[in-house]
């Protein structure tokens, strides 16, 4: 949709779907909820409740804004609109036709709905889906004569309807495209790693850009440059657009504001101070291009190297390695020896710093021999997985 036409939209609607504040939900890979509420104390956003798969809060127009433009370890930001009983399509129904979906969307926009359903008596996720939609635009069609298309691909409003022991919970999603699409990664290679979770793993390591961080088998270099946006104070939502900019009381004075401040801040990062390796030379090609495309061209240092050259410079850092899990039938034996080399590798030349393996397979882990001092759970989707703390003496 055209520029011209979001403005019209806007301004042919002066009422707003944002009060004063409003209670929203960040969605957060499960395992690092409390991470994704230091996040949002560091912004300035007080009273978080930590829950499963993500942080609740309460904050106004400029908080969601800047939440999505720096949260590192979220996927998406909700801001609610309804809560209610729903046991029954009726009362869906009926619960979805109680908002004023005038103030939030005209006939001339688009939308699409998500739906997530757990413990509850409506157990079809498309049909909540159609549900919800058909109580939508019924509600419009009956106050404007007409009623908005859907658009799943790419609408105007996005609404997440969540579903959890017959409670319904409807919101607008304010991120559009999951967080984690971070603008930068132009390609990657088989199973990467998703940007929100490799943020997560820099941050249980407590790595803030004082001393160097390797990672030895960096494929298309998620975590160097996850971990360079910490270092170069870089917010994570720079380079992309958000669902709450098509919005129709969207302050593009207060984003612009914003997005000033971000820019402003940025740092150039020491020379070393990142440094990625692979024996793959067609995932390096494409990890320069995505740091350089992140911004960091000349700041991040991919070399091409087995994991049995690997030698970290210095004499302290953190090194941060996610081998494969070897899920498919018969890879686990392949994967036995890559394991025992990781422990070998880390003990032999990596004395002074501390080591990070991040594995979803424990089993695996045992061959690395060596004794994890602290133990993280993370999922990578449904796999739960561990990011184990290797003190290296």
């Amino acid at each position: 949709m055209s520029e011209e036409k979001h403005d019209q939209q806007r301004n042919s609607r002066p009422d707003a779907p944002l009060g004063s504040t409003s209670t929203c939900f960040a969605a957060v890979p499960r395992g690092a909820e409390e991470i994704a509420a230091a996040e949002l104390q560091a912004l300035g956003i007080s009273g978080t409740q930590v829950g499963r798969g993500g942080v609740a809060f309460v904050t106004d127009r400029a908080g969601i804004y800047r939440a999505n433009l720096w949260l590192r370890t979220a996927s998406r930001v909700l801001l609610q609109l309804a809560v209610f009983p729903c046991a029954t399509p009726a009362e869906l129904y009926g619960g979805v036709h109680a908002i004023d979906w005038t103030e939030l969307i005209t006939p001339e926009m688009t939308l699409a709905v998500d739906c997530s359903l757990r413990d509850s008596a409506l157990t079809h996720s498309g049909f909540v889906a159609l549900k919800t939609k058909d109580a939508i635009v019924d509600r419009i069609r009956e106050a404007c004569g007409s009623r908005p298309n859907v658009d799943t691909a790419s609408p105007d409003v996005r609404i997440n309807v969540h579903l959890h022991r017959n409670v319904c919970t409807v919101s607008l999603d304010s991120s559009g495209d999951p967080l984690d699409r971070r603008g930068y990664r132009l390609e990657h290679n088989e199973a990467p790693l998703r940007e929100t979770l490799a943020a997560a793993v820099v941050a249980l390591t407590g790595w803030d850009g004082s001393m160097p961080l390797a990672d030895p088998m960096c494929g298309s270099g998620t975590i160097p440059i996850e971990a360079a946006l910490v270092a170069g104070r870089v917010a994570p939502g720079l380079q992309r657009a958000f669902g709450f900019q098509r919005w129709l009381d969207f302050d593009a004075e207060i984003w612009e504001r914003l997005l000033k401040e971000a820019d402003s801040g940025i740092r150039k990062l020491p020379v070393g101070l990142i440094t990625g390796y692979d024996q793959d030379s067609r995932a390096l090609k494409l990890a320069s291009r995505n740091a350089a495309k992140a911004g960091f061209e000349g700041q991040l240092h991919f070399f091409h190297a087995a994991l049995d050259t690997f030698q970290p410079e210095g004499d302290t850092g953190v090194v941060i390695i996610n081998p494969p899990y070897g899920k498919r039938l018969g890879e686990e034996d392949e994967l036995k020896e890559l394991y025992c080399q990781i422990g070998d590798i880390m003990k032999k030349r990596c004395r002074g710093w501390t080591g990070y393996v991040l594995t979803g397979n424990l089993e695996l882990a045992k061959y690395i021999g060596l004794k994890a001092s602290r133990r993280f759970v993370l999922f990578n989707g449904a796999i739960e997985c561990r990011l184990l703390k290797y003190e290296l003496y």
